[in-house]
């Protein structure tokens, strides 16, 4: 994969894919993401072809930063539960 396309590829998951609100459906979700990302990939001139040799299915890809985005959302964060005193 080229170095552009996996800038543009970096860049598009963090700006784009975030943990939408309940009810979650992860694979319909990724499906959405994955068709956007395409179509933004094809507008910067980056061949999906190059960004999928790296990654494979898109789609995929997305799921599982989906569930990584699910699982920090449910990681209790290191004040929660804190006692001020």
């Amino acid at each position: 994969m080229s170095a552009s396309a996996i800038e543009f590829l970096q860049d598009w998951i963090h700006e784009n894919v975030h943990l939408p609100p309940p009810p979650i459906k992860l694979e319909k979700e990724a499906e959405t993401l994955a068709r956007e990302c395409k179509e933004e990939a094809a507008d910067a001139g980056v061949p999906i072809e190059d960004i999928e040799e790296e990654v494979g299915d898109l789609k995929d890809l997305l799921v599982a930063k989906l569930e990584d985005a699910a699982e920090d959302e449910a990681r209790p964060t290191q004040w929660q539960g804190a006692r001020h005193e």
